[in-house]
This record gives structure tokens, sequence and C-alpha cells, in this order.
């Protein structure tokens, strides 16, 4: 560094080869023909002086590190010899020069333990030795002042994106070594028996197109459907500040229901807590008020909230960490049930209740589904809603009752709202529970506004109740008990936020 702000005996930078706009030199998309950046020699040299020095951070071990490294030993242990490459990903295009806000590849975050904080384009390597695999994180760490890219660089410019970490600071926060990531493609040309990567598409994380890091990403999912001591403290935090979300959607609930777009606000202002307390919402918030609940997935969330109706929240807040919560609550949004509603209500939280009851180590993950089915035919059927008893609903060949829930009972939960996605059905759907493992258990009711196979009184309706659930060594967890989730609780919830 330089001049008066410069230590004694400190060496000025050279000047920065500064950006020009010739045939030969890339510049950062979409500013070609735009770009007042300054480009003379002069200017460079300007701006690489008076810079005061930066203290030397002093990095903290972070709490994931000991269990990444268990978890890239595990891996490793599954490909002696063969080298592993897994992709962070990159900066994914939204718009022009616009990206989707960064979130990296679940099975890089689980081996590495970096979450939000992750700079993008980064690459961890597990590199085959005589007694298992070193890993090594590659990066692309901050410019020096001596290069142009800290101030012209509009993508990865310190003075635009801001300063990224140094290698030493996360070789110290993670546990691991690091590398620059202009070497990754030297290094990668060492001799090996075999290599496995990761195609860091994120479309690949949900896709069945055969390649070399199927297996991998398959392998990775199955290690995750039993949670280590950190995830599970993660979840619970995740579930902890979800509830919070869930108050503040209450404490606004009257502004929100005087908007024509009320369901926008109930998004933002769950969105404005994940923000506070995490990274973002670990999914986009549904929030479905009045016959909107009856679609599945309804995230568009455009609608009015009316006073009378039922408004079904979905939502979770994810952690920096990238653990995250899913919970799902039905209200009512003139603070009290009607009749009919429920009605409905408790039918679902009786078969919410009743699949949690069998949950224990030893049962399969499918007969949780099964539970909550029993209930859900046995009250339509009870309501008159199906052309043949309950038993009969239930057969494979009938399955009647479907029409009023047509989704799944539970699905795994961590990294990823549906996590695990990549494992095998005999160890998923008809895997065995395990204590550690982590999921939803969600059954709804929906009777759709036009279904002429219910009551007028019903049709419009529609309730879902989410809990999060962890397998004990007994029985089981419900992480998110303490969401109020029964008639009275809920609707002596919402007089509290209303006071």
């Amino acid at each position: 560094m330089a001049d008066s702000t410069s230590p004694a005996g400190a060496t000025p930078a050279p000047a920065p080869t500064p950006v020009t706009t010739g045939e030969t030199t890339q510049t950062p998309r979409a500013t070609s023909n735009r770009s007042t950046t300054p480009v003379s020699e002069e200017f460079a040299r300007y701006i690489a002086s008076d810079w005061a020095e930066r203290p030397d951070a002093t990095p903290r071990a972070r709490a994931q590190a000991s269990f990444a490294a268990s978890r890239r030993s595990r891996i490793g242990a599954l490909h002696v010899g063969a080298r592993l490459v897994i992709p962070a990903g990159a900066a994914k295009t939204r718009s022009n020069d616009t990206d989707y806000p960064y979130r990296a590849h679940s099975a890089f975050a689980y081996l590495t333990g970096w979450g939000s904080d992750t700079v993008a384009g980064s690459v961890l390597v597990l590199e085959p030795t005589a007694t298992g695999h070193e890993a090594t994180l590659y990066f692309r760490e901050t410019a020096g002042r001596d290069t142009d890219e800290f101030y012209a660089n509009s993508e990865i410019g310190e003075f635009w994106t801001g300063a990224r970490p140094t290698l030493a600071q996360v070789a110290a926060e993670l546990g691991l070594s690091t590398a620059p990531l202009d070497a990754l493609a030297h290094d990668l040309n060492g001799p090996v028996a075999s290599a496995v990567s990761i195609d860091d598409d994120r479309d690949a994380e949900n896709s069945s197109t055969e390649n070399s890091g199927t297996e991998l990403l398959q392998q990775l999912s199955e290690m995750r459907l039993v949670k280590d001591e950190f995830e599970l403290a993660e979840l619970r935090s995740a579930v902890d500040a979800t509830k919070l979300g869930f108050d503040d959607v209450i404490t606004d609930l009257a502004t929100i229901a005087a908007h024509p777009r009320g369901e926008r606000l109930v998004e933002g202002t769950f969105n404005r807590r994940a923000r506070l307390e995490g990274n973002t919402v670990g999914y986009d918030t549904i929030a479905a008020s009045g016959p909107h609940a009856c679609i599945l997935h309804w995230t568009r969330n455009d609608g009015p909230v009316m006073p009378g109706d039922l408004i079904l929240i979905d939502a979770g807040i994810e952690l920096d960490s990238y653990y995250t919560a899913d919970i799902t609550r039905t209200l009512p949004v003139n603070g009290a049930f009607s009749e009919v509603q429920r009605r409905v209500y408790e039918a679902v939280l009786e078969a919410a209740d009743a699949a949690f009851a069998i949950v224990r180590p030893g049962i399969r993950f499918r007969e949780i589904h099964a539970e909550a089915m029993k209930v859900i035919a046995a009250r339509t059927a009870a309501w008159g809603f199906l052309p043949v008893s309950a038993e009969e609903s239930l057969k494979p060949d009938h399955q009647y009752h479907r029409r009023y829930m047509v989704h799944g009972t539970s699905h795994h939960l961590g990294l990823d709202v549906h996590d695990c996605a990549q494992a095998r059905r005999e160890l998923y759907l008809d895997g065995v529970l395990e204590p550690g493992m982590v999921f939803t258990i969600e059954p709804g009711l929906y009777f759709q506004p036009d279904d002429l196979s219910v009551p007028a009184e019903y049709r419009g309706i529609g309730v879902r109740i989410e809990d999060n659930i962890l397998v004990t060594a007994s029985g089981a967890e419900n992480l998110s008990i303490g969401i109020p989730r029964t008639v009275g609780d809920v609707e002596a919830w919402l007089a509290r936020g209303r006071a």
C-alpha cells in the first residue's frame, strides 16, 4: 500500500492494468455498450493508492467443521482411489445481467459446512491418497488492488459485490485446505484411477438423467437421511425462527385483511422475518386464502385475505447454514372457525396426530402416510362424500378419499425442504425409520370450489396442518409443537395477536 495511509516501509502497489474495450479484452457481461468505467493509466494508478492496511481477521473454527469432515470421510470411503469433484455451482442468470439470489449446491454445503456466505463458483475436490482422501476447497478470493478487477468488474469486483474472504480465513473456519480457483484446472490434471463429478447445474439435483455424479448424489442423499447433532440443532433453530414469522403474520393480520392483495402482505411479512433470522425462506411461501388453499402449491399470493375465510400458510425459514423448517398452519382470518371449518380442521388434526402416534424406530416410512389416510377415508366416508365405505376406499384399486388429498403425508427435511430426494426408494419411501431422521407430517383436506361431490358449504375450504418430526430412540418428537395447532390454541393465538 502507499502514501500517507501506508505503514512505514510499505511498497506502493503497481498501477493496475486499466480496463479496455478492445477486441482482446473480456468485458463484464452486458456492460461493454454502456460502461463509463475510467480506463486511463493515470486513473488506474490513482485508484490503486491510498488504501489503509486491513487488519488480519482472526477466523474461528465453525461448529459444523468437524461434522463436515466426518461426512467427507464417509463419502470418501465409498470411492477409494477416486477423485471426487463437488462444485458449489455458478450464479444463475435471472434476466440479462441480473442473477437469482445465490445458493450453493446442497451437496457442496453438506461436505464443506459453507452456507450462505459461499463464494459462487467454488469447488470442493477430494483427492485420493494412500490413506483416504485429501480435501481442498478452491475459490476465487478477493482481488488485490494491483488489478483492475476490484473496481472495474461488476460481477465479482469488490466495489460492486464486496470483498471475498481470503484462503487462510476460509481454511481456518472450515478446517480444510484451500487453494485459488485458477489452480483447479492444473490440479485436476494429475493422474487418478477414476474421477466422479457432480454436475454443477442445479437442475441435476432433480434429474433422472444418468451421469457420472448420479451415484454420488444418491449416496449423499442417503447419508443425509439420518441427521447429526449439528443438523438437529440447526433444524430446531429453523423451527424457532419460523414460529416468529407466523407470529409476525398474526400481528399484522388486520392490515393484511384490509388490503386487496393481502396474500402478498403475508408473504412479505414472513419473508422479512426470514431475512432477519436466517438466509431467506426455504421455499416460496404459500399464502393461500379462501379457495386458493385448495391449490396445493399456490405461490402467486395475489389474492385478498377475507374475514370468514381460512388462510393456509405454508412457510419455512432457511438459516445461513441452509437448514430449513417447513411448517403449515391454517388460520381463520376473523379469529374463530365456523362450524364446517372446525369439522374439516379437526379431521385433518386427527389424521396428523394418528400418523405421529405410530412414529418410532423400526416402522417403514410409508406407514405414516397409510395411518393418516385411514382417518381421511373414515371422515370423508362418514360425511357421505364417498361412493363406498372407508374400508373399501382404502383398497389400492379404489382410493376415492384421495380426491380430497392427492399429495403424500411426509417428506424428509434438512438442507433441502424436500431433502434426500435422490435416495433410493427402498431407503426412502420403503425405508425403515432410524433415530435422527427428520421429516414432515402434513395431511390435508381440500374441497375445490367447483367440486359437486361435496355439499356447497364445504366447497372452497382447504386445510393443511404440517409439523416437523424427529425420530428418537424410543419414539418421536414434534419439533414444531410450540406453534399452536389445536382449534382452541389457534383461536387463542389469533386473539393474542390482535390484542
